[in-house]
């Protein structure tokens, strides 16, 4: 625990406050608390901090900073939109108002160094003065010299001052080709589960026991964790979804102690938000109402759940194009799909064992290349044969609206079937304003 962290020159109290707000990320505290050093003493130019998002960065170097009182100007690079904006902020926050006045209309690097070494001179650092730049991978879209001299503005401006580059990206990405000064490297890695419970369990609802918001966040993480490893996702999706974990307990009609019986009435739930993971497509009142809808309008639905799955705009016409080519026969698609296919009649082409319809026979599998050549027949604009559209054949068949036939190892020529019925198609037509039953060769 950091509370039995020493560090010369910071009192013991503040490192406790610190500790207590800092939870699985001892390690990284600990050692941004040694490169500081004491107060009064040099730290490195420049400390460049990575790790994907919702890794706790931002918050525990702005928390050593706040906790300890040490100078620094915190920057957002996403608020800055040009470098002049940057140097006002940090002006501001190390020197004040009257320092960022002096900047000139659109300030160049040199501007902003000769007016810190003017102001530093007036009030010399007592101690190291930090400047913590977020999201500095914006840095790079900026003048060219911005960053290879904010990592040696210690020099620059000849005061005790360091530069820490917040970003979720790697040092090799942000090195430019002509070089610059290495900043020290400190990587934040992801939360493990166990951290992860730990630091979501301290949520606790006051209403019940921290026992059971403890045991509803292992199961939340049971279901998320592989897809989600997000603390910031994952604490709106506990707190959208615990008011339906208790409902059997308001209800009366289970105790905190009834596990598997909570469980039961939370799983479907959370496969219903699994679903929009990431999206935030609706406000957490949205979402329960939209539950209470769904709850209401369970009877009436005539489709099945398969109707309700949503799919990619494309992914929608490959469907169709995949029922086109299950239940027509491979002869009949010049006569639906070419422009200029000349008059044919059905009786001419009709065999014995056609008069039966291809409904009734059930599916019939198709080549991939017959599939591509509908898709790009149907579908109203040009699409490039990308890997996206085939990504897209195999989401269809990972989802089970698609199957494929035939042995593993036909690499070279695929077959498949589609596998929905005729008013899951329909449905799904109607969405892309598409008349399906005029290309179906037994409605003719």
């Amino acid at each position: 625990m950091l509370a039995g962290l020493q560090c010369p020159g910071y009192p013991e109290a503040k490192l406790s406050s610190v500790s207590e707000r800092l939870p699985c990320r001892e390690g990284q505290a600990g050692t941004l608390l040694a490169l500081m050093g004491e107060p009064e003493q040099y730290c490195f130019p420049s400390i460049f901090i990575y790790g994907h998002r919702a890794t706790g960065k931002s918050h525990v170097i702005l928390t050593l900073l706040k906790e300890l009182e040490v100078p620094h100007a915190a920057v957002s690079c996403v608020e800055c939109v040009s470098a002049g904006l940057l140097f006002e902020q940090v002006l501001l926050a190390m020197f004040g108002s009257e320092s960022a006045t002096l900047l000139p209309r659109s300030p160049s690097l040199s501007d902003f160094v000769r007016i810190y070494r003017q102001f530093c001179a007036q009030e010399p650092a007592q101690q190291t003065r930090y400047i913590v730049l977020e999201r500095a991978e914006l840095l790079r879209d900026m003048e060219a010299n911005l960053l290879p001299g904010l990592l040696r503005l210690q020099e620059l401006v000849d005061d005790n001052v360091t530069v820490i580059l917040l970003s979720e990206i790697v040092w090799d990405k942000f090195r430019p080709n002509t070089g610059c000064f290495e900043p020290l490297l400190l990587h934040f890695p992801d939360y493990t589960k166990a951290e992860l419970l730990q630091i979501l369990s301290l949520d606790s609802n006051p209403s019940y026991s921290p026992e059971l918001y403890s045991s509803y966040i292992n199961i939340l993480l049971g279901v998320f964790y592989s897809v989600c490893r997000d603390l910031r996702e994952l604490r709106h999706l506990a707190a959208l979804n615990f008011p339906k974990f208790c409902e059997p307990l308001e209800k009366g009609e289970a105790k905190e102690s009834d596990t598997h019986k909570l469980w039961r009435n939370i799983e479907p739930h959370l496969k219903r938000a699994m679903q929009t993971v990431y999206l935030r497509e609706v406000s957490s009142v949205q979402w329960e109402q939209q539950q209470m809808e769904e709850k209401e309008a369970t009877a009436l639905r005539g489709l099945s759940a398969h109707a309700h799955v949503e799919l990619p705009y494309y992914s929608k016409f490959l469907l169709i194009a995949a029922y086109l080519a299950s239940y027509n026969p491979a002869r009949t698609d010049r006569r639906f799909f070419l422009k200029h296919h000349g008059k044919i009649k059905k009786t001419n082409f009709l065999k014995k064992h056609e008069k039966t319809s291809n409904h009734l026979l059930g599916p019939k599998p198709f080549p991939l290349d017959r599939l591509l050549a509908i898709f790009y027949s149907v579908v109203d604009s040009r699409v490039a044969p990308t890997a996206s559209v085939f990504s897209q054949i195999s989401s269809l068949v990972t989802l089970q609206l698609l199957t494929q036939v035939g042995h593993d190892d036909q690499l070279d020529s695929p077959k498949y079937k589609c596998a929905v019925s005729l008013d899951f198609i329909s449905a799904i037509s109607r969405t892309v304003s598409f008349d399906i039953v005029r290309y179906l060769y037994d409605f003719l």
